[in-house]
């Protein structure tokens, strides 16, 4: 059952201003270490497009999943989107914050089993769409959807 949906699409222009004025701490604040050293080895336009849909993905997960906590809200840089030996997108879901935060505490909060995840590039832009997917709410519709699908009449 879907449980959320996020979409987000930034600059890739953005994200090379980014990080040609961030110190490289306030890089890490961003991203992961692995996202930081993927986007390293690509090196020049290819690690900015790549830092983009990092960024991109943070947005399209948090969206997916914030409205369906407690809080409404989590920290960004507990999410880390890495890519399969084919090439596919990821969310790690045992990455580990600086701050003890991992995504999978989220997930185990919102009753989420699966995120799955789409990345593209076309010109200056960056985008990710995620999908949540997961168990029933516990009046048996997800709760993502149950605020604009009526329930079906019985």
């Amino acid at each position: 059952m879907i449980k959320g949906i996020g979409i987000d699409t930034t600059r890739i222009s953005r994200i090379e201003k980014m990080v040609n004025t961030l110190t490289d701490g306030a890089l890490g604040r961003l991203f992961t270490e692995a996202e930081l050293s993927e986007a390293a080895n690509r090196g020049g336009a290819a690690s900015y497009e790549y830092l983009a849909t990092r960024f991109a993905a943070k947005e399209a997960v948090f969206k997916a999943l914030a409205p369906l906590t407690e809080k409404k809200r989590f920290d960004l840089r507990i999410v880390e989107t890495l890519n399969t030996p084919d090439g596919a997108p990821y969310v790690n879901p045992i990455y580990k914050s600086l701050q003890g935060e991992k995504l999978d505490s989220i997930l185990q909060e919102t009753g989420v089993t699966a995120l799955h995840i789409s990345m593209t590039t076309e010109g200056d832009y960056a985008t990710a769409f995620v999908i949540a997917e997961g168990i029933d709410g516990p009046s048996g519709i997800s709760p993502a959807l149950a605020i604009i699908t009526p329930p079906r009449a019985r």
